[in-house]
């Protein structure tokens, strides 16, 4: 099991980026997938699901904001961040919900 996420990068209070989680060496299309997140100093949080028939749902901070969706032929689960704030700033994982494994993660840097 893999996940290679990607994406992040530095942005302005504001703006927007699109994260990619490519998943390996499961049945991809079959799986919950998520999205979480660790700041400095902080706990890593869960921010979104989305499951294989695509219900999903987000974090009550990032409402309206972040939206989660999937490709499951390119076995990719994707984070379009809207209107960042400096609190979103962190390493942003993807995970398939139970598993052990977690990717490298992708650094999201929100700053002026």
């Amino acid at each position: 099991v893999e996940f290679v996420e990607s994406g992040g990068g530095l942005v302005q209070p504001g703006g927007s980026l699109r994260l990619s989680c490519r998943g390996s060496g499961f049945p991809f299309s079959g799986a919950i997938m998520t999205w979480h997140r660790q700041a400095p100093g902080k706990a890593r949080e869960w921010v979104a699901t989305i499951s294989p028939g695509g219900w999903r749902i987000v974090t009550d901070s990032v409402k309206g904001r972040f939206t989660i969706s999937r490709d499951d032929a390119e076995n990719t689960v994707y984070l379009q961040m809207d209107s960042l704030i400096p609190e979103d700033a962190g390493v942003y994982y993807c995970q398939e919900a139970g598993s052990p494994t977690w990717g490298q993660g992708t650094r999201v840097t929100v700053s002026s």
